[in-house]
């Protein structure tokens, strides 16, 4: 099974950017939503602009580590 997953890996990395991020967003989609349960047409078009702005460098990222520090700081 590993090797599969690896040559599934390695074939989407070789796919255009916008197809990887639509491949992306289908596949956190199977995670974050339960198997009956779709995404509403606003939230599917707010996930597209997002990755839209990340695809296009408009997006204002923040590191991880830094938004979990100044939130727990918040908390403590």
């Amino acid at each position: 099974m590993a090797l599969a997953v690896d040559k599934i890996v390695s074939e989407a990395l070789g796919l255009p950017p916008a197809v990887r991020a639509l491949l992306a967003e289908k596949l956190i989609e199977s995670l974050d939503a339960a198997a009956d349960t779709e995404l509403s047409p606003e939230w599917r078009e707010e996930v597209r602009r997002r990755c839209g702005e990340i695809n296009k460098g408009t997006a204002q990222l923040h590191d991880v580590d830094d938004v979990f520090s100044r939130a727990y700081a918040e908390l403590t």
